[in-house]
């Protein structure tokens, strides 16, 4: 089994939910017919991400319903950034998991804030997600800031993912964490990662675009080039690739962790 993948590196339009569903329902007729069976897209793509007041009202509660229709008319899963609505009212940077029939597999509310940007709008997730299965390949879900932590990525190798889907806004000037970062924790853990920037800009946020997807040897399999580049970039993951890295470089196998002490 395989699973081929589409990300959607664009810009948006902040604020106009309408709008963002449409270029992800045109995207999600793209991908499919260039044989893909996921498409991801940017952190918070379907209202926008640096829209500050704007955000509350756009967070309603059809909104992954309204993605759950695009991915079943097309047939095609989607990966979606999203805000989510919590029980005491406040506000999540989330994503969500729906499958070709528009069945939600996964949600996933983002676990580690960055600065200011998130802390003034959302609340921060509590856990990491369950893996899933689509197609037969086990999937993860991180969300930008997340997987500048080793741990989050460990922990989904450790439970026997083949993939993490990690939908970004990452801005300047941190294109180093798109080019040097990524690569390494797919090698460190001999996993796929699919790394989904914003392109463009929002208030006064430029995003560094340079989407990529990284094979379990570190190897780049797709990407797309900087913050003026929209577009999709398409790869296989295969798990047959993700077995034989792990054989060919046993670092989770060759782990020690009773020498690693827990923080204090």
């Amino acid at each position: 089994m395989s699973l081929t993948i589409a990300g959607l590196q664009h810009a948006g339009v902040e604020g106009d939910v309408d709008a963002n569903l449409a270029i992800i329902a045109e995207a999600a007729r793209d991908a499919s017919a260039r044989g893909a069976r996921l498409l991801v897209t940017p952190e918070m793509f379907v209202t926008g991400y640096n829209i500050g007041d704007r955000l509350a009202p756009l967070v309603t509660a059809d909104l992954v319903d309204r993605v759950a229709v695009i991915a079943a008319e097309v047939g095609i899963a989607i990966v979606a950034g999203l805000p989510e609505r919590l029980p005491g009212g406040g506000i999540a940077n989330a994503v969500v998991l729906v499958d070709q029939h528009g069945e939600e597999l996964l949600r996933y509310r983002k676990t580690h804030l960055f600065g200011e940007l998130d802390r003034a709008l959302f609340e921060a997730g509590d856990r990491l997600p369950d893996p899933v299965e689509l197609d037969g390949v086990r999937l993860s879900v991180l969300i930008c800031y997340d997987v500048e932590f080793p741990e989050t990525v460990r922990a989904a190798a450790l439970a026997g993912v083949d993939a993490v889907i990690v939908p970004t806004a990452q801005m300047e000037p941190f294109g180093h964490i798109a080019e040097r970062l990524i690569p390494v924790r797919a090698w460190e853990n001999q996993i796929h990662v699919a790394y989904v920037d914003r392109s463009g800009s929002e208030g006064e946020l430029r995003y560094v675009g340079l989407s990529s997807i990284v094979g379990p040897d570190g190897e780049i399999l797709a990407r797309l080039g900087g913050t003026d580049e929209s577009g999709l970039m398409i790869a296989t993951i295969d798990p047959e690739a993700t077995r034989r890295a792990r054989a060919a470089n046993p670092y989770l196998v060759d782990r020690r962790p009773a020498l690693y002490a827990p923080e204090r």
